[in-house]
């Protein structure tokens, strides 16, 4: 019977230069591309066309797409660093109103974690008000700890929106990437299997390609539209010489 594919299938990544890996799904997978290709050195004599030919170097390739935002697959498969609890979470345009009496300040709702000013604006008219150190004057806010706002006498009862970063524990998680050395990355085995429909029953094939290293991460956002991160990576051969396995339910 003939073999054929259907669907993104399944792709699990495992990385292989740390004992007691867990293995990883790539969620809401939207479809897998490997490419195979090898550079062919020709040999010429007298005549337009080659006498001979041999195949030279062979690169293999891969990219993923899913749509679901996976940050182990960033943290053990990309980046290579733990992550950890915790959140560092974003209020945009938090509603409030400069008071209409002195001090003229306002605390942000979640000033008690508090981390970093993102700006504010006028509600009415989205026009950006300007950052300032300290004694502010209309069209001007400064922004001390604990989240606390300071306006201008003269913006007394104006409704702005606040924006910042404020800090959420035990909940979340988080990775912090630093500098590396150059050359030092995760490497990681990757296994995709896909299926097709017959009238014997769910026909599955798989291919592992041993051992393989990302060097793209990219990802963007898009209005009206879902984000969908792309994981690329290339294949080498592993310790044992092995480079892939490609299994099938069907004899040829």
């Amino acid at each position: 019977m003939a073999i054929r594919h259907f669907g993104s299938g399944t792709l699990f990544g495992l990385r292989t230069d740390t004992p007691n890996a867990t293995p990883i799904m790539f969620g809401a997978l939207q479809d897998v591309q490997v490419d195979i290709s090898g550079s062919n050195k020709e040999l010429y004599g007298e005549g337009q066309v080659a006498i001979g030919m041999a195949r030279g170097q062979v690169k293999i390739t891969g990219k993923a797409k899913q749509a679901n935002i996976s940050p182990i697959v960033m943290s053990d498969l990309f980046f290579g660093v733990p992550l950890v609890s915790g959140q560092t979470a974003a209020a945009v345009k938090e509603a409030a109103a400069v008071p209409g009496a002195t001090t003229y300040t306002v605390t942000v709702g979640n000033g008690a974690t508090f981390a970093q000013d993102l700006g504010v604006v006028y509600t009415n008219t989205a026009l950006p008000l300007k950052k300032v150190a300290a004694n502010p004057t209309v069209g001007q806010y400064s922004v001390g700890a604990g989240g606390v706002y300071t306006f201008a006498a003269a913006d007394a009862g104006v409704p702005v929106g606040i924006s910042y970063t404020y800090t959420v524990a035990n909940t979340g998680q988080k990775l912090t990437v630093m500098n590396p050395d150059q050359g030092v990355q995760p490497v990681f085995s990757m296994i995709l299997n896909t299926s097709y429909p017959s009238p014997s029953g769910i026909k599955r094939s798989s291919l592992t390609l041993f051992a393989n290293v990302s060097e793209k991460l990219s990802f963007a956002t898009k209005n009206g539209d879902w984000m969908i991160p792309e994981f690329d990576f290339s294949t080498f051969a592993d310790d044992g010489g092995r480079v892939m396995e490609w299994s099938f339910p069907e004899l040829s």
